[in-house]
């Protein structure tokens, strides 16, 4: 059986309406509009601009409809952690806040002060970073924002507009397990935490799995895209739900990074692992298609690479990825140590000076050429990897064999390279597609055009070659780690 899908992907940097074909054991993608995301900065405030972001989905689900007229049904992903609230009669209230925003400033400290640390992990599983939904909405309580009284629904990015599609106000649970305001153990809202923070659980909304359909577009919808009666169907709504159900693994044993402006590196496994370990290591439970989990930690990913990229821009002078990466591979290796996840590089206004601060923090020079600066960047990555994949093999207790990286990040040969040298492990680096691929075969398994993510997977290994590396460089690495390790993990702020 064909069908045909519009994957929404909105990612923290660009979004895209991708027209995917599932026929004869392959999938077909087809990019039909990209546009460009980004915060917008209002009074000291961090912002979505969540409008353009409808307008330029309507018009990507247009071109989809002109395409190919036979669309069978719509679904939508996006980052995590971020949401919209909603009054009673379904309007938006605000412009939601943009994840780095500095309104979370200190907000963990406050809130472990009401409700300790080791309690709120014991009723979530997340892992601590002040962009966690549950910081945000702290946040409101402390600055008694009126919001907060009249909100009626709490709606997380994809949901929302999964909401203006179709008219359905519920929360789907990929997404909703970034918040750290579920109980992923419990499989239900943390609401007894909640309640404790003065944070109103009554809005949060009923929960739905991946491949659930939601409804049918609404007349409006229907009337500016140009057709009627396609169905609204929940993917993995969260953007590495989707990518990491598309890695083509043939083991269990594999690690994945989905690599973009965040690396999210993890496991996929039966059930949440909630526990002291877990919690000292930092990991996270987020939750994963067909009643998986997903245990992983977020590390920072390429993000400072392309906050570089535009302050260089702002200054005039445009450097796109390939010709930095090309002067990082020609760089010599180990001359800067950086910690990518350093808080100084969460939100800075120029990135390249807060790299430059931290060099002399730490008692280095700073990079000399743009090249040293983006290796250092892409080996701090290297050694985040690393240590996440020993602690992940500790937790499991077994080693595993691969490591899997898709998304964005793996077209850039370096990185890959850097991480099979780092972890001493093979790298299958592909697709590029994974979240786009990942959301079009939720939909795919909804229709009944594939029969399992079994079958999904094994379509993604027909259809998308893979590139291998292989650890030459270890060595160096074993040589460097200790260094590395003084730097990172010598206590600088």
């Amino acid at each position: 059986m064909a069908g045909t899908y519009a994957a929404v992907d909105l990612g923290a940097e660009s979004g895209r309406v991708v027209l995917g074909k599932v026929e004869d054991g392959r999938v077909e993608l087809k990019e039909l509009h990209r546009f460009r995301n980004g915060p917008v900065r209002v009074g000291g405030h961090m912002h979505w601009d969540v409008l353009r972001l409808w307008e330029e989905i309507l018009t990507g689900l247009a071109a989809a409809v002109r395409e190919d007229g036979r669309l069978s049904s719509i679904g939508v992903d996006t980052w995590g952690v971020d949401y919209g609230l909603l009054d009673r009669n379904g309007a938006l209230l605000g412009n939601p806040h943009h994840y780095r925003d500095h309104r979370t400033d200190g907000m963990p400290e406050r809130l472990f002060a009401r409700v300790p640390l080791a309690e709120v992990f014991a009723a979530t599983g997340i892992q601590f970073m002040q962009l966690n939904t549950l910081y945000q909405l702290y946040a409101m309580v402390e600055e008694r924002s009126p919001m907060l009284d009249v909100a009626d629904r709490l709606l997380f990015t994809p949901d929302l507009f999964h909401y203006w599609l179709c008219g359905e106000k519920v929360g789907e649970y990929t997404i909703a397990t970034t918040s750290q305001c579920y109980d992923v153990a419990g499989q239900a809202w943390a609401t007894r935490l909640l309640e404790r923070l003065g944070i109103p659980s009554g809005m949060f909304p009923p929960l739905v799995q991946p491949g659930t359909r939601l409804g049918r577009v609404l007349t409006a919808v229907a009337d500016r895209i140009g057709a009627a009666g396609i169905e609204v169907v929940a993917p993995g709504a969260h953007d590495t739900a989707s990518a990491v159900a598309a890695v083509p693994a043939r083991t269990d044993r594999y690690a994945y990074i989905s690599s973009g402006t965040w690396s999210l590196m993890g496991a996929v496994v039966p059930s949440p692992v909630v526990n002291e370990t877990a919690r000292s290591l930092a990991f996270t439970n987020e939750g994963g298609v067909a009643g998986t989990v997903r245990l992983l930690k977020n590390i920072a990913g390429l993000w400072p690479v392309q906050e570089c990229r535009r302050a260089w821009a702002r200054a005039g002078e445009e450097l796109g990825y390939d010709a930095l990466t090309a002067m990082a591979a020609a760089a010599p290796p180990f001359r800067t140590v950086i910690d990518p996840d350093h808080a100084s590089f969460l939100a800075p206004d120029d990135m390249p000076g807060a790299i430059a601060a931290y060099c002399s923090r730490t008692g280095q020079a700073p990079p000399e050429s743009r090249g040293v600066l983006v290796r250092a960047i892409l080996e701090g990555l290297g050694y985040k990897y690393r240590r996440t994949l020993e602690n992940l093999e500790r937790l499991l207790g077994q080693r595993l064999e691969v490591i899997h990286i898709v998304g964005g990040g793996s077209q850039n040969q370096l990185l890959c390279q850097v991480a099979s040298d780092a972890c001493g492990r093979p790298v299958l680096a592909g697709p590029v597609e994974a979240t786009a691929i990942g959301n079009v075969l939720a939909q795919a398994i909804t229709a009944g055009a594939l029969s399992s993510w079994e079958q999904a997977r094994e379509v993604v290994r027909t259809t998308f070659p893979l590139r291998s590396y292989e650890p030459t460089g270890a060595a160096a690495w074993d040589e460097a780690i200790p260094r590395m390790q003084r730097i990172l993990e010598g206590g600088h702020r």
